[in-house]
């Protein structure tokens, strides 16, 4: 499923493209969306199609196209706070991002058939932590794992705002996920061929929107045939933040404000001397267009007629623009990450230092 946007060179690229065609159409999905790259999330050995709008298959290991989580994500209607379910959750980057918008007072739960799935999505979610300087800019909900097969969560569990399947739903199990959901919470999945937003208006009120057409693989049925018995899965209990972490989290903001004064101060209204960057030559391309038809994918490049009488001229418009700003060319200085050298240049002990960095690596 996917192929609705034109392939990215990187994950920044892609989120253009995916904000051009309207699938991602707010700023906290944005910043989410650039948070984290794809990429990261992929085997090595397949990275090279991490930016296409496609989806991806490994194994057990699973990732659905960018255009589907860009509106599983603005179909959610995320807020800092509330909780988050996520039924199917793979390899964790949907529950990754939805962490940087919960913040940390959010809850933020996955459960996944799968346990070699839950220990590559663990091993994500460390790398995500310890090497992502994107992962300063946010005060995350660290997502939690369990195993087990979602249609078989215990009845007295704790009931969500937010409530996500990535697998197909069949119209008998409809209720089941709607029972997951609090008063005013919502629910998106995939139900008969058609992603679907279900909102909670009251005890037995619901109110439905059909998002898009897609394609996913069903849900697994339980399986008893070893046991005759029914195995519960347990979430996690929604527990309540250590003072150690509640102060790390008000250190941390404290920083970030201290950091932003700092800068609005230097530069007045944080718009003066702005760096400056060599424009981006936008050049013509050739589109990429991917037809879907009967399980088959067809690959086709539609040409502009135009590009070829064009192409010289653009060479020439190129050439003539890269001597004239040669001299005066500033290459934008790496970035840095004010808060880490922020916390690094505090009169504390080392090890208060790196707890208050999540004893990040970089």
């Amino acid at each position: 499923m996917g192929g609705a946007v034109s392939a990215g060179e990187d994950n920044d690229e892609l989120i253009d493209n995916l904000k051009e065609a309207q699938y991602i159409r707010t700023e906290l999905v944005e910043q989410a969306f650039r948070a984290i790259d794809r990429a990261d999330y992929y085997l090595e050995e397949f990275k090279d199609n991490a930016y296409k709008d496609l989806a991806w298959k490994h194994g057990n290991i699973h990732l659905s196209a960018p255009c589907i989580y860009s509106e599983v994500m603005e179909a959610l209607d995320l807020q800092p706070g509330l909780s988050f379910l996520n039924l199917g959750s793979g390899t964790g980057y949907l529950s990754s991002m939805v962490g940087l918008i919960l913040g940390p007072f959010g809850v933020n739960h996955g459960v996944e058939l799968h346990s070699d799935v839950i220990e590559y999505a663990k091993q994500k979610l460390d790398f995500f932590i310890k090497t992502s300087d994107s992962f300063d800019k946010f005060e995350f909900c660290e997502p939690s794992f369990v195993t087990g097969n979602c249609l078989e969560i215990s009845p007295d569990c704790t009931q969500y705002d937010r409530v996500y399947c990535g697998a197909g739903v069949q119209k008998e199990h409809e209720d089941y996920m709607k029972n997951l959901l609090k008063v005013g919470g919502i629910l998106v999945m995939p139900l008969e061929e058609k992603l679907t937003k279900i909102t909670r208006t009251g005890p037995s009120a619901w109110e439905t929107k059909k998002i898009l057409a897609v394609s996913f693989a069903p849900l697994i049925q339980p399986n008893h045939a070893d046991s005759g018995k029914s195995r519960l899965v347990h979430l996690p209990p929604v527990a309540v933040r250590s003072l150690q972490d509640l102060a790390r989290i008000a250190i941390r903001g404290t920083i970030k404000k201290i950091i932003h004064q700092e800068t609005m101060s230097k530069n007045g209204n944080g718009l003066k001397n702005p760096p400056k960057f060599k424009r981006r030559r936008v050049r013509r391309r050739r589109m990429e267009t991917i037809v879907f038809l009967d399980k088959e994918v067809f690959a086709s490049r539609i040409s502009n007629p135009s590009d070829d009488n064009n192409n010289s001229e653009d060479i020439e418009d190129e050439r003539q623009e890269e001597e004239e700003t040669k001299p005066s060319e500033l290459k934008p200085d790496p970035p840095v990450n004010f808060l880490r050298e922020k916390v690094l240049s505090l009169p504390l002990p080392d090890p208060l230092k790196y707890y208050l960095l999540y004893y990040r690596e970089k």
